[in-house]
């Protein structure tokens, strides 16, 4: 009688026990999977400014369900000629006028107050992962130097968003 009682017992805790760790590696699953862009497209990306990366599923099908999530400013390539522009002008661009066309920059650096850096992060639900920088120079109140990678245009960043690929 003794041993049946538990018998009976073990069952339904080693069940438990089950679900329990099978819950547990699931949930976590692309969490902990770190992005690995293979090498053709980092150099593709490269090429065009923006960095895509893909996080791995657990066994190729199971992912938890994750949102998009946009951080920084977005700097389309049209911008990025608006400020060319200003810089050819004889007086320049000031740093209000360059803030007014792109946004309050995202990380700004007391030791060196003259450059600005405006970061882009769109992190898809599905692992995706779309990156650009920008470095604006300043030399006194005048714009004097933009270092950054290739940009998307307008278009193809509302291609990006909509899950569209973009044109190229």
């Amino acid at each position: 009688m003794r041993m049946l009682l538990t018998s009976v017992f073990r069952a339904p805790a080693f069940a438990g026990a089950c679900g329990i760790v099978l819950t547990l590696c699931l949930s976590g699953c692309a969490s902990k999977a770190q992005p690995t862009p293979s090498t053709a497209e980092a150099n593709a990306d490269a090429a065009q400014g923006v960095q895509t990366t893909r996080v791995n599923r657990f066994l190729g099908i199971l992912s938890p369900y994750r949102i998009d999530i946009q951080q920084g400013n977005f700097v389309s390539s049209e911008t990025m000629n608006q400020l060319r522009e200003g810089m050819k002008r004889s007086e320049g661009m000031t740093r209000d006028q360059v803030r007014f066309l792109l946004g309050t920059p995202l990380i700004t650096d007391i030791f060196h107050a003259d450059e600005w850096d405006y970061v882009f992060r769109l992190q898809r639900g599905n692992g995706e992962i779309i990156t650009s920088h920008l470095k604006v120079v300043f030399k006194g109140n005048k714009l004097e130097t933009l270092d950054g990678t290739l940009l998307p245009t307008e278009k193809d960043y509302i291609s990006l968003i909509a899950g569209k690929t973009a044109a190229k």
